[in-house]
């Protein structure tokens, strides 16, 4: 039986650079004997994620989403609420491609990150959900609140095209002294912090904003969250902290942290402030916030030989045929 795989992409992603390699994209999947086709995203809202749904309910096998973490979180929700759901490739042509980062896909080269089916490699990977005072969104990266959120929202979209994750230390740098106390009240599985907090992390991957070790013991496919609180708003104690991530992950050890494993988490204030939910970079509605963890929910194209995964997840990494799984390998360590 053929099977169908549907290519959604963003034109103005890659720096518009993504268009002119979307023949050779497809030519990669329609050799590893896929049937495949490709949707063009519109400035219309959900574009990505309507069109995701409809290749689901339509029963296609493989859907592709080329693009930023926005149309992978897009493309995500098209998928995730169904009981019967297709494989998700990645082609990242974004900013940070955060998630991308976290599976090890390559960020440099559209084709070869579309070449990673032929090694036949899948892993089910844990989707959060989050649920706000507006909305419910599902996230494949990471949920945040407080100075994070802000920097996100205040990067314009031509500076992020041109300078890249670059734009978000400038921004930051610039927002630094207008960081404010918000005293927030955050339930976890082992127990509860009330409290100011100045930024609030709930992670499903080791890989936020280009950094790579914000979670630096994240077990990708565990069923858990990694929830950071950061407590102070001084600003030479979250200078000193953006070191510590940046070298070696010690700000886990630090005593204005709460660093834990989760799977669920509750947000709310504790005053009539405003708190913003940022997911996977975009807006996500005000607090309260109810994040809920579907463990090895999507299963995508990964490169497993490099992926830092739980233990318990390896049940859930699945090879097609092992002996192309073992060529397709050798094929991609030639290149």
């Amino acid at each position: 039986m053929t099977r169908r795989a549907r290519l959604i992409y963003n034109p103005t992603s890659g720096r518009e650079t993504l268009k002119r390699s979307i023949p050779d994209i497809l030519n990669v999947y329609e050799t590893e004997g896929y049937e495949t086709s490709a949707y063009c995203t519109t400035p219309a809202p959900l574009s990505a994620q309507l069109e995701a749904d409809r290749c689901t309910r339509d029963g296609f096998d493989l859907v592709i989403a080329a693009g930023g973490d926005g149309t992978i979180n897009e493309v995500i929700n098209g998928i995730a609420p169904h009981l019967d759901r297709p494989k998700l490739a990645i082609i990242p042509a974004g900013t940070t491609n955060d998630y991308a980062r976290a599976l090890k896909i390559p960020r440099s080269d559209f084709v070869k990150a579309a070449e990673l089916i032929k090694t036949r490699q899948f892993v089910k990977m844990d989707i959060g959900k989050v649920k706000t005072t507006s909305k419910e969104r599902y996230f494949m990266n990471i949920g945040a609140a407080g100075f994070l959120t802000e920097v996100t929202y205040e990067v314009p979209a031509n500076m992020k095209s041109v300078f890249g994750s670059l734009a978000y230390f400038v921004k930051g740098a610039e927002l630094l002294p207008q960081i404010g106390k918000v005293p927030v009240k955050i339930t976890y599985d082992s127990g509860e912090y009330e409290g100011t907090a100045s930024l609030v992390f709930v992670a499903l991957t080791n890989s936020v904003g280009g950094f790579e070790k914000i979670a630096p013991d994240k077990k990708l496919g565990d069923g858990k969250f990694t929830l950071i609180i950061v407590k102070t708003t001084n600003i030479a104690e979250i200078l000193r902290l953006i070191t510590q991530i940046l070298n070696d992950g010690r700000h886990v050890h630090h005593p204005k942290i709460i660093y834990t494993k989760t799977s669920k988490v509750v947000a709310e204030t504790l005053n009539d402030s405003q708190l913003m939910i940022n997911i996977d970079g975009e807006y996500g509605g005000d607090a309260p916030a109810e994040f809920t963890m579907y463990k090895q929910h999507v299963e995508i194209v990964a490169d497993l030989r490099n992926m830092n995964l739980s233990i318990d997840s390896r049940d859930a990494i699945t090879v097609e045929k092992e002996s192309e799984f073992i060529e397709g390998v050798s094929q991609l360590e030639e290149e």
